[in-house]
């Protein structure tokens, strides 16, 4: 099995969000910024349950890449899922917990990765 680096890792869980309909989803390319991973994956989810099935579905597809999450906080309460996998960290909130922290903000200088076609066209259609 090929090793995914960061970026792949970061699309893959991207297409997984998606997939179970994740809204305003960005990436953001933090590498050049802090030692606690290269990517972070943003998410939402519009309800607690949903929050579950999109972390639930991101952690399938890390560990059917070989690339199982470090470590896995907050899927219980479905409020804000945090799945460390090293180099990416996903961040799935449910919508009034993602304004609360607002962590593009804290990151705003950090460049956004821009989604490849199929990705960018799929995140659209959720908005």
């Amino acid at each position: 099995m090929t090793r995914l680096d960061g970026l792949q890792k970061a699309l893959l869980c991207t297409r997984a969000a998606l997939d179970k309909k994740a809204l305003d989803l960005v990436v953001i390319d933090v590498s050049g910024l802090t030692s606690i991973g290269d990517y972070l994956v943003i998410c939402t989810g519009r309800s607690d349950r949903q929050v579950q099935s999109i972390a639930q579905a991101v952690e399938e597809a890390l560990a059917a890449a070989g690339a199982r999450p470090i470590s896995i906080e907050g899927i219980r309460r479905g409020q804000w899922v945090l799945l460390d996998s090293g180099d990416v960290i996903v961040h799935v909130f449910h919508q009034p917990i993602r304004e609360f922290y607002d962590l593009e903000r804290l990151w705003e200088h950090a460049p956004r990765v821009q989604l490849p076609e199929p990705l960018r066209s799929q995140a659209s259609a959720g908005r």
